[in-house]
């Protein structure tokens, strides 16, 4: 069976009143971050990160703009149990769970078929586990627009993915970029919940599940944030660039697709229920860059319209759309 999303059950609110999860890029070792009881969990980005057998942690293959770059840490603000189950690293408080799978493709048969069991597996464990709602989904995909037309290997990836979940499944946020490494090694995290969250869509953009057939035979399955199910106002991005309509737009201009991609945050924003623009919000974010040369130019753009002290982190990685250079996601806390 795939990824089962069920409704919220009979009198469960979407906008329930769990905990905040509190998201931050450090500094720290690793070993000394890893000894905190809340810690829920931890990334590494590139070669030089730090490596570690423990479920908490993962190390993602996108190499940041400025070395050394911090480690990112989800926390929850409770005792955190974590373990293994099969291919599956989890672990968990009372009212979230971190969910990571890796898989080989030579293991599976291509991208296809590894993504189709990588989402079976996490549905299974997310259907039997307190935390069966899935907020955001990040997925690391090698050599990302490989391929041509339909071969193309973010088109193959999302037909896995979708066979992978139900046909009925309330999609989270989520975002899908390419690595170079050549490893062929599929990586997809996940943050779920107790309760489930609220999707949010943009109106600037048509749904994603929504594309026409000219972006493969399969959409990809995924809403453009989700609104968490917090006491306080936290919306989890996905992973936006400069698309209007369906159309990606500026091909070649990356600070003209940086400022579409703001106001497509804005957008999503106050689709959300919150205040443009998002300035000065301190929200940690992740910006996506194609061509490292645009990174020192992506991050001084960023921190001028966002304000000095956003939290931000800029990796080298590829957009699911060739055409497209730059992609920011993260968590808006209002």
């Amino acid at each position: 069976m795939g990824l089962i999303l069920s409704p919220a059950p009979a009198g469960v609110d979407a906008a329930s009143n769990l905990p905040t999860l509190r998201l931050q890029y450090v500094a720290a070792p690793l070993d000394a971050l890893l000894s905190q009881p809340d810690v829920l969990a931890v990334t590494g980005f590139g070669r030089a990160a730090p490596t570690s057998t423990d479920a908490r942690y993962q190390r993602v293959a996108l190499e940041p703009a400025v070395h050394p770059a911090p480690l990112e840490v989800w926390r929850c603000g409770a005792y955190v149990e974590h373990g293994r189950d099969g291919a599956l690293r989890f672990s968990r408080c009372a009212d979230y769970a971190f969910v990571c799978i890796e898989l080989d493709e030579r293991d599976f048969g291509g991208i296809a078929a590894t993504t189709q069991a990588a989402y079976t597996q996490l549905g299974a464990w997310c259907r039997t586990s307190a935390t069966p709602y899935l907020l955001r989904v990040w997925n690391y995909v090698d050599a990302i627009n490989a391929g041509a037309g339909d071969a193309e290997r973010y088109r193959l990836f999302c037909a896995g993915r979708a066979a992978g979940m139900a046909a009925d499944a309330n999609y989270p946020a989520a975002s899908a970029i390419g690595g170079r490494d050549g490893e062929r090694r599929l990586q997809v995290c996940a943050l779920a919940s107790r309760v489930p969250g609220t999707a949010v869509e943009n109106p600037r953009q048509v749904s994603a599940w929504r594309y026409p057939r000219e972006y493969g035979p399969v959409a990809p399955s995924f809403a453009r944030a989700m609104r968490a199910p917090t006491r306080s106002p936290q919306l989890y991005l996905s992973g936006t660039a400069a698309v209007v309509g369906h159309t990606s737009h500026h091909a070649g201009d990356v600070a003209a697709q940086l400022a579409e991609t703001l106001t497509n945050l804005d957008s999503l924003h106050m689709a959300a229920g919150g205040a443009a623009p998002l300035g000065n919000s301190r929200s940690p974010l992740r910006a996506y860059v194609r061509e490292p040369a645009h990174a020192a130019r992506v991050h001084e753009i960023l921190l001028a319209r966002l304000g000095a002290d956003t939290p931000l982190l800029v990796l080298h990685g590829d957009i699911c759309r060739a055409e497209l250079l730059v992609e920011i996601d993260g968590v808006l806390n209002d």
